[in-house]
């Protein structure tokens, strides 16, 4: 994601905030830890924009088949310096 964000904007630094980020696991039945899993990518996150821009809300979701085997996707909304 951050690379497609620095290809299509030239430079992280227009990047104010991360304001949420949305990630799906492909599990088993009976997983129910996929908040652990979508931790390293608000870790991630957190680590490279600094506690204060980098907090954000967070959706960790289990679906039972994702598309071509992906077994994970995160999304995120972002705001950007004007």
């Amino acid at each position: 994601m951050l690379s497609s964000l620095k290809q299509e904007l030239g430079d992280l630094d227009r990047v104010k905030r991360v304001i949420r980020l949305y990630g799906m696991v492909n599990v088993a039945p009976g997983f129910d830890r996929m908040p652990e899993i979508i931790d390293g990518a608000s870790d991630f996150f957190y680590e490279v924009f600094g506690p204060k821009f980098g907090e954000h809300a967070r959706t960790a979701v289990g679906l039972a088949e994702r598309p071509h085997g992906i077994p994970v996707e995160i999304n995120g909304e972002l705001e950007l310096k004007t």
